[in-house]
This record gives C-alpha cells, sequence and structure tokens, in this order.
C-alpha cells in the first residue's frame, strides 16, 4: 500500500481522515447555521416573514424558440448550408402559506440542427425538475427538504466516432439522477437563496444499455463501469452534501442574468471529488416577444466525465410568457 510522501501514513488512512475533516466541517457550517436559528412566536413571525411574496400560489414560465440559419451560394470563401433551432421551457410555480414555502421549477430544452449532406444531429437535450419546502425557523432561515431530477430526452451519440449511430452513449433514463434530503435554506427572495443539505442522498439510474468510447472501439455498459454504476446494475447510491444556490438580477435594463449552482460531496466514496453542476441563463430583451438568449452550463462529475462537461446555446429568441 502507497505512503503519503514524508508522513508515513497509509493512503486509505489518510483517505478517512480527510473524510472526516470534510464532515466535522459541514457539519460545523450547519450547526452554525441551526444554532442562529429559533422556532418563532406568533409576533416574530409577522416580523421575520417575507411580506413582499403574496400567499398561495405565484407561477410564471417562459417558452423560448432559438432560431440559427446560415447559406451559401457560390461562396468562395467556403461553408455550408445549415439551419438549427432549440425550444425551451423554464417554469416556476411557488407556493406560500403562513411560514411554509414550496419553490418547484421546471427546466427543460431540445434542439436540433441539420447541415446539408449529414442527418439531423441533436444540438442540445435536458430535463430538469427541481422541488424546495421550506418551514420558517428565524432570521431568513428555514428548516428545507429538497428534490432534484435530471435526465434527457432522447438518445445521444458520439458523432465523430458514430456516423451511423449505432451506439447511443446516452438517453432517456441512460442516466437519470434522483437527489434529495433535509436541510437548512436561507432565503432573501425569490431571486436570492441558497440550501445546505449534509444528508443527502443522489441515485443515479440506468434504465437500459449505453456505450463508452475507448479510443478504438464503443464497449457496453454491461461490460464497463459507466456514470459510476457497476457492469451490469441499473442503479448507484450515494450519501453527501449538497449545497444549491440560485442568484437572479438585472445587469442592465432589458438585460437579466440567471446563476444556478449545485455541489456535491459524496461521503462513502472519493470526497474530496466534489461534483459541479453551473448554468448562467442570460436574456437580453429586444421586446416583449424577442430576445438574444444566451446559456452556458458546466458540469463535473468523475463518474460521467474525468474533466469538465460544457454546453452553450447562442441565438435569436421568440419567447411566449404565460
Amino acid at each position: 500500500m502507497s505512503n503519503k510522501a514524508g508522513l508515513g501514513l497509509p493512503a486509505q488512512k489518510i483517505k478517512t481522515n480527510n473524510m472526516k475533516k470534510i464532515v466535522l466541517a459541514l457539519t460545523l457550517i450547519l450547526g452554525v447555521a441551526m444554532a442562529n436559528a429559533q422556532v418563532l412566536s406568533e409576533d416574530q413571525f409577522k416580523q421575520e416573514k417575507d411580506t413582499t411574496r403574496p400567499e398561495g400560489w405565484v407561477k410564471s414560465g417562459t417558452i423560448t424558440f432559438l432560431i440559427n440559419q446560415s447559406a451559401f451560394s457560390n461562396w468562395l470563401a467556403g461553408g455550408e448550408n445549415n439551419i438549427a433551432g432549440n425550444i425551451g421551457l423554464n417554469y416556476d410555480f411557488n407556493y406560500a402559506k403562513g411560514d411554509w414555502t414550496w419553490d418547484n421549477k421546471i427546466i427543460a430544452s431540445y434542439g436540433l440542427t441539420k447541415i446539408k449532406d449529414q442527418n439531423t444531429r441533436k444540438t442540445d437535450d435536458r430535463l430538469e425538475l427541481n422541488s424546495l419546502v421550506g418551514k420558517l425557523a428565524g432570521g431568513k432561515w428555514s428548516y428545507s427538504f429538497f428534490a432534484n431530477f435530471r435526465t434527457q430526452f432522447t438518445d445521444g451519440f458520439d458523432y465523430p466516432n458514430d456516423e451511423d449511430e449505432d451506439y447511443p452513449t446516452s438517453g432517456f433514463f441512460k442516466p437519470a439522477y434522483l437527489t434529495f434530503g433535509p436541510g437548512m435554506l436561507w432565503k432573501k427572495n425569490d431571486n436570492l437563496k441558497f440550501n445546505l443539505a449534509p444528508l443527502t442522498s443522489k441515485m443515479t439510474f440506468l434504465s437500459g444499455e449505453v456505450y463508452t468510447y475507448d479510443g478504438t472501439n464503443f464497449v457496453s455498459s454491461d461490460d464497463v463501469e459507466t456514470f459510476g454504476i457497476d457492469p451490469g446494475e441499473n442503479m448507484r447510491y450515494e450519501l453527501g452534501f449538497y449545497a444549491a444556490g440560485y442568484y437572479k438580477f438585472d445587469l442592465m435594463p432589458n438585460v437579466s442574468a440567471e446563476n444556478i449552482l449545485s455541489l456535491y460531496s459524496n461521503y462513502l466514496e472519493d470526497p474530496q471529488n466534489v461534483d459541479l453542476d453551473y448554468t448562467l441563463n442570460l436574456v437580453m430583451k429586444i421586446n416583449d416577444y424577442l430576445s438574444t438568449n444566451l446559456t452556458f452550463q458546466t458540469i463535473y462529475d468523475d463518474n460521467a466525465y474525468k474533466g469538465f462537461q460544457v454546453r452553450e446555446v447562442f441565438g435569436l429568441g421568440v419567447n411566449f410568457g404565460f
């Protein structure tokens, strides 16, 4: 067994000590938060609650169509005719009653592109559901319970290596992620909040066979570990610390920036490898129906891919609010 240079400690012991330090630090953070929170009397509750938010349901959403198109004729510099389109849904439905709040968000997007002499290819595919229940404890803190579900709609392919699309690398419920747990919520308003959940369960599902390109051939998930799931299995369970933040603000008139961040550390295996998912939605409004939209997302999850995954979508948007 390898030792850490200069200390002579077994690697497994070092890993265990690091995990204990992480757990202790995260527990202290939550302990401070809970120590500052208190169950409110009726008079205190009236002073502490967010009076800017009406009770009952508050619903708002936007459906956006993004369009990109290029055409060439006798264009000596070169280029291929192409057309691309994306449809996106961002919908919030939040509830407040007394000292309880229940915030829900649906994020969905799908995009296709057609380039001359090539088959239609997918450019975007995302389905995410978020739900967060909070009960006011004190100040801007609430006891909370959250759930997050993520997957995609259709099969994805490694296009440079799989031109015939015989080997899907992902798909609907291939994988799907379900994350949930209790915690503490700090919330100033619907546009600024974060949640800390030190006992979060994360379940990864794989409903069918997918493939991974190893540099030479495509290898089945029945033969190798895929998305952290052992060969032939269809689920992986993790227990860890989850932190999530949401911040939406106006950069300038008619330009809004929505930031969504989540972090996760698995206590049971490699807690130092923190999963990260960050999304920036930048909307530059032209009028009530037209806008220029930029979506940037980066993911780090070493069970899926040992490196940063990056997604960027930019185009003219046609928006329908409801």
